[in-house]
């Protein structure tokens, strides 16, 4: 064997210290995602603020993302791995020792959200240059770390039991960086495929293009001026000129059409996944309880059911493609949503199983086919992927299920009002909050706490009915994304197939 081949080998204890840092990453989703009705509750945060805690969770991984992977072929690889292990670290102390009410959390999040974006940043060039000539495969294989990590977060909080206070809870996401810190301290990272085969910066920032960059920058602006206080004019405006700037260096190139039509996808797709699931344990809470289980356990099982099928994917991959599995799964995700949303008893036990298999392989095929089809495009292209997605959710898919809870449960005390000659709008749904999808009027928690015995039975109703209506909400994105993947099968049929790209 030539020294080479030996070079050339896959480092796996490298690709299992990927594994572990994307552990990391989802136990700190599921467990802000588990503790999400605890913090409400601890203080006082409106449906829409949950979602804004949630959000928070996922948006500032794009910005991160984004800022790493331009750089990440010059700074190497390891200095995203070290940014992201202190992000992490510095996240569970603020969130443990400082956060007094709503914007302690959300700083503890946004860092932590930081981290994450960073690990994505390395973890997906890393293992698209490990295994280039099967990049679906081991990206569904790398991605089983993340609702593994779900399972093994969500049973340790869950077996913790309501008696152990949220903040030892959110320290356990300490032990994966701990152990992901220790595997890849001193790994030596691979030059990057794009790198090796001579393609350059610009070339690659031209197979993003314009249309690529405008939609992650506008994202990433929009969510800033929430932030800030910008109003969507001046946000559009900023992306605008920033693309424009983008468009010069790179000589007005537009970018790749296909490249540009999976980032649209992504976001009502990565919605679909994520922003079910972070609200999964609220949502389902109602149902759960009148079975006697801990709502939490639903997210548990379907990301179990997601990490063992991610691990045997390939032949599942290579019986109907990629595209072909993303229009399977969008059938499966709708059946799923629409029958949690309705089902009692043993019938939402049914009803996760087929969400679970459903959103299985969303994030990691999506990611396969941009590695796949856009190898020239390198880190960059890859990983706003991912970034487009997680600013989505974090804008649009979380804050949306939140509000459509709040509105639901206004419209349906008003309804009870014209029907009984009663007064719970009036009483109970005072607190005016704003929000992307504009004013709204939301229950104020401490008059819900003090509220007489027929009152609360009347909110419970009303907060349940709530819920089902966010997820039949939800349900409407992935019939979307399946008439997409049936429009991608016809195209690559018309041109022979879906065939990956190689860099020689």
């Amino acid at each position: 064997m030539t020294s080479t081949q030996i070079e050339e080998k896959p480092d796996m204890g490298l690709f299992w210290g990927c594994f572990i840092a994307l552990i990391a990453t989802a136990f700190g989703f599921i467990l802000r995602a588990l503790l999400l009705e605890d913090l409400g509750n601890e203080f006082n945060l409106t449906n829409t603020q949950k979602g804004e805690i949630s959000g928070v969770g996922l948006w500032p991984f794009a910005i991160s993302i984004v800022l790493f992977s331009l750089f990440i072929d010059r700074i190497g690889y390891r200095a995203a791995m070290i940014f992201a292990f202190v992000a992490q670290i510095l996240s569970a102390v603020i969130t443990i020792f400082f956060a007094k009410g709503y914007w302690g959390l959300w700083i503890g999040t946004f860092i932590l959200a930081l981290g994450n974006g960073a690990i994505e940043a390395f973890i997906n060039p890393v293992v698209a240059t490990m295994f280039s000539k099967n990049k679906t495969k081991w990206f569904n294989t790398l991605h089983a770390g993340w609702p593994g990590g779900m399972v093994i977060g969500g049973i340790f909080a869950l077996m913790l039991g309501p008696a152990v206070s949220w903040r030892v809870k959110i320290g356990l996401i300490l032990i994966p960086v701990l152990l992901y810190g220790f595997l890849l301290w001193n790994k030596k990272f691979p030059v990057h495929e794009r790198v090796k085969a001579g393609v350059t910066y610009n070339e690659m920032l031209r197979e993003v293009g314009m249309g690529g960059a405008f939609i992650i920058l506008w994202l990433i602006f929009s969510q800033l001026g929430q932030v800030i206080g910008w109003g969507g004019v001046t946000s559009l405006i900023i992306a605008v000129l920033t693309t424009l700037a983008f468009g010069y260096y790179i000589k007005w190139a537009i970018g790749q059409p296909l490249y540009i039509f999976l980032l649209l996808i992504m976001i009502p797709l990565a919605t679909t996944e994520l922003g079910t699931d972070s609200w999964v344990t609220d949502l389902m809470g109602p149902a759960m309880h009148n079975i006697g289980v801990q709502a939490g356990w639903i997210l548990v099982y379907t990301s179990l059911i997601m990490s063992v099928l991610r691990f045997f994917s390939g032949p599942i991959i290579h019986k109907l493609n990629p595209l072909g599995l993303l229009a399977v799964s969008c059938v499966l995700a709708i059946l799923g949503l629409f029958m949690l949303s309705t089902s009692t008893g043993i019938g939402i036990l049914i009803a996760a199983t087929i969400y679970g298999v459903g959103k299985t392989y969303f994030w990691p095929t999506m990611l396969g086919i941009g590695a796949e089809q856009f190898p020239k495009g390198g880190a960059l292209a890859l990983n706003i992927i991912g970034g487009v997605g997680m600013l989505g959710v974090g804008i649009v898919g979380t804050v949306l299920l939140g509000n459509v809870q709040d509105r639901s449960v206004v419209n349906t005390l008003k309804d009870m009002d014209t029907k009984n000659n009663t007064t719970l709008s009036s009483t109970y749904a005072t607190v005016e909050k704003g929000s992307i999808f504009g004013k709204y009027m939301a229950l104020d928690g401490d008059k819900v706490a003090a509220a007489a015995e027929p009152d609360k039975t009347s909110l419970t109703n009303a907060a349940s009915e709530a819920k089902k209506s966010a997820l039949r909400t939800v349900a409407l994105l992935p019939v979307f994304t399946l008439l997409c993947f049936l429009a991608l099968v016809f195209y690559f049929r018309s041109k022979g197939g879906y065939q990956a790209v190689h860099l020689e």
